[in-house]
């Protein structure tokens, strides 16, 4: 940024964790006097990443969260320079896009949390998908729960002055006890354990074992890359009580798994819905492309574990 100036820099929320853990403070070290704004993606950024940017990066500069998607080449909630920023909020709804919060009988709701939908056509929509010439692969992707609606799949609430808290994808949700809780909450108190690098929450409700039904509720799974000389039995102490405090009994996993890597997209998405896939049995290769991983390999685990299950 001081070298060439740049005034608009876009990253994603595990790259800001992380090198807040790192204890990295550019403020400290470099001027950046042409920044003026900082985009994050890939996943809801927490209030706390929020409060380093403006403490140790630039307390000058717009910190926009955004969610939107490659297929969109847009955002539904975004950054708006004229807009105040909360933290852990995305500012506003993008302009041009009818962003609506529906409950499962597809009704608008406010101020309560549901699915992200998009009810009217934007100008950037996708037509069609490669290799989907009945269009079949399209309506499963993004209409199949409102038909005609396109359902984003982020697990949202807008709040009374129009922003938008993103509580993860809806459809990697926790149900646990009858109440639906998001993924973002989790990994908040569990990636702030300096043990702990990444982490990855998977609900087996619906999980078959392959020799009858599935149970009512399957087991909660958390799956942990440590840090270096960090130990499970202590990491896992630590975190059963922190989740019980700060969140609720019901975010306390069944088990803690120490894994290698957490399988990320080359953007940096957790894959949570295709680790669950994986899991419920479908091939790998099904169940997502290895050509939009960063670590083809890190799904074997998982392949291994499915089996057990």
């Amino acid at each position: 940024a001081d070298e060439v100036g740049i005034s608009v820099f876009g990253t994603s929320a595990k790259w800001l964790s992380a090198i807040e853990k790192a204890g990295v403070k550019p403020r400290e070290t470099h001027k950046l006097l042409q920044l003026k704004t900082i985009l994050s993606t890939g996943s809801p950024l927490a209030p706390e990443s929020y409060d380093y940017v403006y403490r140790d990066i630039k307390d000058r500069v717009l910190l926009a969260s955004i969610s939107g998607g490659t297929d969109i080449i847009s955002c539904f909630a975004l950054g708006c320079p004229v807009l105040p920023v909360y933290r852990g909020e995305l500012q506003c709804r993008g302009l041009g896009m009818k962003v609506e919060i529906l409950d499962d009988d597809g009704k608008p709701v406010r101020g309560e949390k549901g699915e992200l939908a998009c009810t009217a056509p934007y100008l950037s929509m996708p037509v069609f998908f490669w290799n989907d010439p009945d269009g079949s692969r399209m309506r499963s992707a993004y209409f199949d729960m409102y038909p005609g609606v396109w359902r984003h799949g982020d697990w949202i609430r807008i709040t009374p002055r129009g922003s938008a808290v993103i509580y993860g994808r809806s459809d990697s949700t926790l149900k646990r006890g009858g109440v639906r809780m998001g993924t973002a909450e989790f990994y908040r108190v569990v990636e702030n354990h300096e043990g702990v690098l990444d982490s990855l929450v998977i609900d087996t409700t619906g999980v078959g074992s392959g020799k009858g039904a599935a149970p009512a509720e399957g087991e909660l799974l958390c799956f942990l890359v440590l840090a270096p000389g960090h130990t499970l039995p202590e990491v896992e102490a630590d975190l059963r009580t922190a989740l019980r405090e700060q969140l609720s009994p019901r975010h306390v996993p069944n088990r803690f798994i120490v894994v290698a890597a957490v399988p990320r997209t080359l953007n940096g998405k957790k894959c949570e819905v295709p680790v669950k896939k994986i899991l419920a049995g479908t091939p790998a290769e099904r169940a997502i492309s290895v050509d939009a991983l960063r670590e083809p390999e890190a799904l074997k685990v998982f392949v291994d574990l499915a089996a057990t299950l």
